[in-house]
Formats: C-alpha cells, sequence, structure tokens
C-alpha cells in the first residue's frame, strides 16, 4: 500500500495519468510486469491489470450498480456479441460466472441495499464506493485510488478507509493511493512517496515521512529559524 502525497499542484494525479495511459511523459518509462507502458493507450493498460478510480466519479449515471459493475466485466469476455444476443448455452454461462465476481464485490463492499439502484440517484459516498467496486471488477493487479476519499464525511471516511484495507489483504492487491488526509494516509499506507513541484522529496515508513524536515517545509512553508520568548 503505497501512498502518494504533496501539496496541491505537486503532480500526484499526473503520475496515475501516466501510469494508465491518459499522459505520456516527456522522459523516463514505466515498467510493469516487464513491459514498458509508455506508449501504449489506456484500454491495453486495463487489459494488463491496472484498474483506476477517480478524483471526479466517472460511473454510467443511468445504469444500476450491478450493470456498472458488470460493464468492467467486458474486457474478460470470451463470447461475441451474437452469442451473448441469443444468450444460450456457453453465453449463458459465462455471464453466471461474470455475475457471481460482481455479487462477491457487492457483499465486500457492502452495496447490498443498492444493487438495483439507479447509480445518479444514490448519496455520494455510495458512488464512491461503486466506482471503487467497477476497478475491482477488471480483477486488477495493482489497484489505482485517486482521493477516493474526497468530499467525504468522517463516516463515509472510515468506511471507506476499511474497504480499502479489506482489498489490500483480503485479495493481496497492490495499491497505489492518492489522498490529502494526511490522518488517514498515516493509518494505512506502508509507504509514502512525497511530491512537491513535480519532483520526489521524500520516501519511506509513515514515521520517517512525519520527522523529515523536507516534508514539513513542502507543507507547511519555510520553518523560523527563531523560537518565542514566551
Amino acid at each position: 500500500m503505497l501512498a502518494i502525497i504533496g501539496p496541491n499542484g505537486a503532480g500526484k494525479t499526473s503520475i496515475l495519468n501516466c501510469i494508465n495511459g491518459f499522459y505520456r511523459p516527456q522522459k523516463g518509462g514505466m515498467i510493469f510486469e516487464g513491459q514498458n507502458l509508455h506508449h501504449l493507450p489506456p484500454h491495453l493498460i486495463a487489459r494488463m491489470g491496472i484498474g483506476r478510480t477517480f478524483q471526479n466519479i466517472e460511473l454510467f449515471t443511468g445504469l444500476s450498480v450491478l450493470d456498472n459493475l458488470m460493464a468492467a466485466r467486458h474486457l474478460h469476455l470470451k463470447r461475441g456479441a451474437l452469442a451473448g444476443a441469443l444468450y444460450f448455452g456457453p453465453a449463458r454461462r459465462e455471464e453466471i460466472r461474470h455475475r457471481e465476481v460482481v455479487e462477491d464485490i457487492i457483499d465486500l463492499l457492502e452495496m447490498e441495499p443498492y444493487r438495483k439502484k439507479v447509480v445518479g440517484l444514490l448519496p455520494y459516498g455510495v458512488r464512491k464506493r461503486v466506482e471503487l467496486g467497477r476497478a475491482l471488477a477488471l480483477e486488477p493487479k495493482l489497484l489505482l485510488l485517486d482521493e477516493p476519499m474526497a468530499g467525504m464525511n468522517l463516516e463515509e471516511k472510515e468506511d471507506m478507509a476499511r474497504f480499502i484495507i479489506d482489498i489490500h489483504e483480503l485479495k493481496q492487491i497492490p495499491i497505489v493511493l492518492v489522498e490529502h488526509d494526511m490522518e488517514v494516509v498515516m493509518d494505512i499506507a506502508e509507504r509514502l512517496v512525497v511530491l512537491d513541484f513535480g519532483k520526489k522529496i521524500a520516501e519511506g515508513e509513515p514515521d520517517e515521512i512525519r520527522q523529515n524536515p523536507l516534508v514539513i517545509r513542502a507543507y507547511l512553508g519555510e520553518e523560523e529559524g527563531t523560537e518565542s520568548n514566551h
């Protein structure tokens, strides 16, 4: 569980956009399972096993929770459009298998009451959960989470933190997390990378990062060199 932190504009989301193909870095490389991602389009990167959530919720708002999660299974479909339209034999068995995967995710993220609800009518915190579920439905080997708790109240943040930990521990999926809530990050991340104006200024475990003077300076500005007389 790696967290990428830094002040606004440090380049955190840009890193995720480079990894999953939305941005093209001007130099350097990104190696995933021995393959350079540099020139691959987003759909091929997703097919390689990199799932993603976004700062702004990107869901099919007119579809149900179940349909949104099933849409993410398209990368794993083996049968063609004709077989799917006939919905008989192999195509039917395949859909049942995909449905089982989706139902497990619904159970994991405690979305049973919303299974058939239209996503656009759901509370904000639940929609963030649906987006996490859709990323999971890809069966990713690596999960990129871009501010999964942004805009949430305390209770929603606690739930989301618990789900992220469960995904990491139960499904053994490596996670790269971008998040502004430092209390949450320090609690759940195993390692942190700190960016400032596009450059890495620190990397280490939470306790190391808390005490790093470069990190303190980046977040709080230059430290005063004098002590108070009070």
